[in-house]
């Protein structure tokens, strides 16, 4: 990362960016299902707000355009003068996707954004702000709907070539400003005209931002034309508080808003339009009283609201009657909107500045709430770059290997457990523990993170192919080790791919076979004995087991006349080359995808099956370890080989039985356990540690639980103890092994496979019951 710190603070706002869009998809997604409300609306248009804010903040042109005209529509929504109706939503949505790609381009992560298709959609959205009469404005560039605000303010171009030079004003004559026809009273009818309120009812409203206001990327202007939208409004602007410029700094904050606000319009709609600013701006609200305001000597001031004077409104009279007046303390600011309109009263320069008044709160406010139910604090989080998590992994996970090699020299030299040293050695392992599963939840990430990119996806499909998709997720707070979340984007995104080019129909086809025109595919995430299940299922046509098995051997993927089950048939798509497309299309007919879905999923040392009903759907199941770095493991042995099982998957340990032990067919050995029949595995002899079968009485039978649900009973020499292991990739360091996942270091120095029991429980059921499937040469 650069030194820069201006670079720092832009990585931040695209890290920031990153967590909108995710807010955005899922409100904008909330509104579509039915699910939304006001404040998911707001929340959609806070978010876009903050990401034009801070774009602009950064001179990032086209996307602050871009931003501006979505924001505008949202304001829209959110005040009630547009219905948020299904074509609105869908829009927005496409919007949302826009808006990815201006950050992705000005982040230098994804290519230009293509201008027609921007400028496409920005039309649309000018149409829905503002009806069909907008479409031909929307042609111009929208620089001009960002450049020039809602008041008809023209930018100004100032030339400081000549700064600090003499200043010279040849045009201002004073005698034109003077008046001598008119008498004091005139004069002071004169001077209050530009915020006399009309004779109707009203409000007066005095407003001056807090610096934090416009460090937020709030709009003033955005303000005060939600302000013209409740009623008649006369505005003018206190710029008396500027410093000069040498002196000026661009982050503070120096002017003061008056506002006449003239209609039949309740306070709180007022409050309303401050409602995300009212923490970082001084705000005054009094009632006009329906009256026409008129300047009096003895009408009360307004609360001074900061050390800077406002720009005076003299009263003459007033001021001719007080001069001779004894000065007095002037009364306390109420607390509450004040009956009678009231003028900011002039002010002689001092030389220690005033005190601000108290803050006008109205009655309603969330703020006037007991102390005794203290508002909710938000979590504090700390941004910290992987490869920091990273190395604190690596070490707990030589922390760990090491504590096991220490508890294992001192139980070579003989130590009884009750010694000092065991003890001692106990105390070390239950804390290495609470290290290792501390430092493993800071790495737990939910899968939202994945599933929050799929529904652009799914839409962008869906219009390639022509078809009608609703994509449903669940289990979003599944939380998993950060590596796999971030490994599970590319396998996710093929099957879902995959799903709705190849497994659901066309609109007319499911009208056909009686099913609705939308198709559903769902995206769930489950936690299930140990492991994280991402399941990938859709209500289509299903696989068409004879043409996937026509299309195998014609591509000589298996031989003619090959055996297969249902099962092994469905597998066949994860062939390399293989596809059922008929033509290369940019969605499909490649015939890559689903075999770097499997090569993907085996990498993270998890499987992938299929269930398939021909005319109802498929569901796709990945199974993958919930870390990459440790595992409560129970150590065994077979043909004097040192293995781990996954916990996870052991159900039980026995010592077979003589009568418990039955054959099918004459050599595929079961065990009977509680009441069923469970197939035997003999881990030596599956692994190819030994080439003949060892005696079944013999070992040690382990009971473990598949993926799938059903049991096996895994025949081992000897189980040598429980263990939590650190797990290193096999892969990585050697190549793939069937019927392994990974590999651990044991405490003695020496390197344990981590047996893979849904791998190797499928080889020892085709090792024992047929030969191989047999392969086109």
């Amino acid at each position: 990362m650069s030194d820069d710190p201006f670079e720092a603070i832009k990585v931040t706002f695209f890290q920031e960016c990153s967590e909108l869009l995710g807010d955005l998809e899922t409100n904008l997604l909330a509104l579509e299902n039915g699910e939304g409300d006001i404040e998911t609306i707001n929340a959609v248009f806070r978010a876009v707000h903050s990401v034009k804010g801070g774009a602009g903040a950064f001179g990032l042109e086209d996307l602050v355009r871009f931003a501006h005209v979505f924001e505008t529509l949202m304001d829209e929504l959110r005040s009630g003068r547009k219905e948020c109706d299904d074509v609105t939503i869908k829009t927005l949505l496409r919007a949302s996707d826009v808006l990815a790609d201006h950050i992705g381009a000005a982040q230098g992560v994804a290519p230009p954004v293509d201008a027609a298709r921007s400028a496409g959609l920005v039309a649309e959205l000018e149409v829905l702000t503002h009806g069909q009469a907008a479409a031909a404005a929307a042609a111009a560039p929208v620089a001009a709907a960002a450049d020039e605000d809602d008041f008809g303010f023209t930018p100004l171009t100032l030339d400081l070539a000549d700064f600090g030079a003499p200043v010279e004003l040849p045009s201002l004559e004073l005698p034109s400003l003077e008046l001598p026809s008119l008498d004091l009273p005139d004069l002071a009818a004169l001077t209050s005209a530009p915020l006399a309120a009309p004779s109707a009812a009203g409000w007066r409203i005095v407003f001056r931002p807090h610096p934090r206001l416009y460090a937020s990327a709030n709009d003033v202007s955005l303000l005060l034309r939600e302000l013209t939208r409740l009623g008649q409004t006369s505005v003018e602007l206190d710029a008396s508080g500027l410093p000069s410029l040498e002196a000026l700094e661009a982050e503070d904050a120096h002017l003061i808003w008056t506002i006449v606000l003239t209609g039949d319009v309740s306070e709180a709609a007022v409050r309303d339009v401050f409602d995300f600013v009212e923490m970082d701006c001084d705000l005054s609200i009094t009632a006009l009283g329906g009256a026409p305001a008129s300047v009096e000597a003895d009408l009360p001031p307004l609360p001074v609201l900061d050390a800077a004077p406002a720009e005076p409104e003299f009263d003459i009279a007033a001021l001719l009657a007080k001069a001779a007046a004894p000065v007095e303390a002037p009364a306390p600011a109420p607390v509450v909107a004040a009956p009678e309109p009231a003028v900011v009263a002039a002010q002689a320069p001092v030389a220690a500045p005033a005190a601000p008044a108290p803050k006008p709160v109205a009655p309603a406010a969330p703020a006037a709430a007991a102390p005794s139910s203290p508002a909710a604090v938000a979590p504090v989080t700390i941004r910290v770059d992987l490869d920091r998590v990273d190395r604190l992994i690596n070490v707990v996970g030589e922390l760990v290997i090491q504590q096991a090699m220490l508890a294992q020299r001192v139980m070579e030299s003989g130590l009884a457990r009750s010694s000092d040293i065991a003890l001692g050695l106990e105390d070390l392992e239950l804390l290495t523990r609470d290290i290792q599963d501390s430092v493993m939840a800071i790495r737990a990430q939910p899968v939202k993170s994945v599933f929050q990119r799929m529904p652009r996806l799914v839409r962008e499909v869906a219009e390639m192919t022509g078809k009608r998709v609703r994509l449903v997720t669940a289990g979003e707070d599944t939380e998993v080790d950060k590596t796999v979340v971030e490994r599970l984007a590319e396998p996710i995104t093929h099957m879902l791919r995959n799903a709705i080019d190849h497994g659901l129909e066309s609109p007319e086809e499911r009208e056909a076979a009686g099913k609705p025109a939308e198709g559903t595919v769902r995206l769930a995430a489950l936690h299930r004995s140990g492991r994280i299940v991402i399941e990938i299922s859709d209500d289509g046509k299903g696989i068409n087991r004879p043409r996937v098995r026509g299309i195998a051997v014609d591509r000589g993927l298996i031989a003619e006349d090959a055996v297969l089950t249902d099962d092994e048939v469905d597998n066949l798509i994860f062939l390399p080359g293989f596809s059922t497309a008929e033509t290369v299309t940019d969605v499909s007919g490649r015939g890559v995808g689903m075999d770097v879905v499997r090569r993907s999923i085996q990498a993270l040392g998890g499987r992938i099956s299929i269930s398939s009903n021909p005319g109802k759907g498929s569901t796709f199941t990945l199974s993958l370890p919930l870390t990459l770095a440790v595992l409560d493991g129970m150590v065994v042995s077979a043909a004097e080989q040192t293995l781990v099982a996954p916990l996870s998957a052991i159900v039980e340990s026995l010592t077979p039985r003589v009568e418990d032990i039955h054959h099918v067919g004459g050599h595929d050995a079961v065990i009977r356990f509680r009441d069923e029949f469970v197939p035997m595995v003999d881990v030596g002899r599956v692994m190819g540690f030994r080439d003949d079968a060892t005696t079944l009485t013999g070992g040690v039978v382990m009971i473990v639980e598949t993926e799938a649900g059903s049991r096996a009973a895994l025949l081992v020499d000897a189980i040598n103890g429980q263990r939590q292991v650190v797990i290193k990739s096999l892969e990585t360091h050697y190549r793939h092994v069937d019927g392994v996942s990974a590999a651990t270091i044991l405490g003695d120095g020496s390197v344990a496979l981590i047996l893979d029991i849904d791998a190797l429980v499928t080889a020892g059921r085709r090792k024992s019951n047929r030969p191989e499937l047999k392969m086109a040469s």
